[in-house]
């Protein structure tokens, strides 16, 4: 008989993540908080709706963790509408609209 122990059950990993290392575990800041903003630089669009857009992602570094979700899906609501807006017809009126 074997003495040796079972492996320990894997928790089921993402798709595509199978093999690759787990994250980090939290580290907390400096003052025992939240961990400092990672700094990473944002590339100006040329396009200013979505630049100021971008640039929100920045008010991320300064919330608690549970804030993060909040400025995501504000700054994704934006740019689905800058999306939208690519589309939108830019003569007044309705294409369909014949009056005579």
């Amino acid at each position: 008989m074997d003495a040796t122990p079972p492996p320990e059950p894997r928790s089921p990993s993402a798709p595509g993540t199978a093999g690759a290392p787990a994250p980090p575990p939290a580290r907390p800041g400096p003052d025992g908080g939240a961990v400092p903003p990672l700094g990473v630089g944002r590339t100006a669009t040329g396009h200013a709706a979505v630049d100021a857009l971008l640039e929100r992602l920045g008010d991320a570094d300064h919330l608690p963790t549970e804030g993060h979700p909040r400025v995501y899906e504000d700054v994704h609501e934006g740019l689905r509408d800058a999306l939208a807006a690519l589309d939108a017809d830019p003569r007044p009126g309705s294409p369909n609209d014949h009056r005579s």
